[in-house]
């Protein structure tokens, strides 16, 4: 649930699009799966190459933190990144992100996998819950999610379906 910008060290500059952003549209889960809508915002990027940061296909790992409310509300979250690049702000990604908080009221952690890829427009994403992750009231937590953003904008609307099991 992570805003993917890639090549970028600092906060997107403030939108001057619409607030409302389409989220991935998130499989269900099953059909008892409950959808939860929200917005998060990243409070931290730090993006560093791994062998050589010249030309493409390059390779880089990103530490990222984020704030989520909504349906889940958790802040500072942590999130690892590994990234491909293929092209000029072209690539793809995959990465693991932990986050403390609650889904709809029940609190606890658990950990999101995620993939995704990026282009000069922005960045869609999907993520799973990690079976077994669910901490606390998210015990049982299963789901899976996404969101897609645009460059510019400085928060990210997500999409969840999940169950508690």
């Amino acid at each position: 649930m992570s805003t993917f910008i890639p090549d970028r060290a600092r906060r997107p500059e403030p939108s001057t699009s619409s607030v409302e952003t389409d989220a991935v549209e998130t499989d269900a889960v099953e059909t008892d799966a409950v959808r939860t809508t929200g917005r998060f915002t990243y409070a931290g990027w730090e993006e560093l190459p791994v062998g050589s940061p010249d030309g493409a296909p390059r390779l880089a790992r990103a530490l990222v933190t984020n704030t989520f409310t909504g349906g889940v509300e958790a802040s500072g979250t942590s999130c690892a990144y590994t990234i491909a690049y293929t092209g000029e702000n072209v690539g793809t990604y995959t990465g693991m992100e932990l986050l403390t908080g609650s889904v709809d009221g029940r609190t606890g952690s658990f950990v999101l996998e995620e993939s995704g890829s990026f282009d000069a427009g922005g960045t869609t994403c999907r993520f799973a819950v990690v079976p077994g992750s669910g901490t606390g009231g998210l015990t049982g937590l299963g789901g899976t999610g996404g969101f897609t953003y645009r460059h510019g904008e400085t928060s990210v609307a997500y999409a969840f379906s999940y169950r508690l099991g």
